[in-house]
């Protein structure tokens, strides 16, 4: 692949995030596909960031809340116009204080809320992956090996694996 192909391959995060109530960290995007449907805070993954942390990154920044990780959840995968192959790694978090208070990040979101899966699942503009999560048994998978002893022959300064 050339280097200029590179740039149709995309690698976001989006972070699941749980309080105590049960009930769900959803943003409502101002851009894109998702304008004006609840969905999860998300972003992309910046040159020298894991996907981990890049979804604890866009979530303060889209919504100043700082969770807890508690590991991979799914990965989102599809193409776009036969072009650009857009990949999406979720994590679940859970919220370390219900009192911590939500700044929706407003150049890019109208708001950010926290709102039970009950009420998610009969309001129209909740996003299609939302749905689909509903359904699930969030079952994660925690971080291992989070680093490398003398066998890095690539030179990792960050390495994580997540099975």
């Amino acid at each position: 692949m050339e280097k200029s192909e590179r740039t149709r391959v995309w690698l976001g995060v989006a972070g699941l995030v749980i309080n105590e109530n049960g009930e769900w960290l959803v943003v409502m995007k101002r851009y894109g596909g998702l304008d004006g449907a609840w969905s999860l805070p998300a972003g992309f993954v910046q040159p020298g960031e894991t996907v981990d942390q890049a979804c604890l990154r866009e979530l303060e920044e889209e919504t100043n809340v700082k969770p807890s990780l508690q590991g991979f959840l799914g990965f989102r995968t599809g193409v776009i116009k036969y072009d650009i192959s857009d990949n999406l790694a979720v994590f679940l978090l859970t919220a370390n204080s219900q009192e911590q208070q939500i700044i929706p990040q407003l150049d890019e979101l109208y708001e950010a809320c926290w709102i039970s899966p009950k009420l998610l699942r009969h309001d129209k503009r909740t996003s299609l992956m939302i749905l689909e999560m509903l359904d699930l048994d969030l079952t994660v998978k925690p971080a291992r090996l989070e680093e490398l002893d003398s066998n890095n022959v690539f030179g990792y300064t960050e390495y994580k694996l997540f099975f």
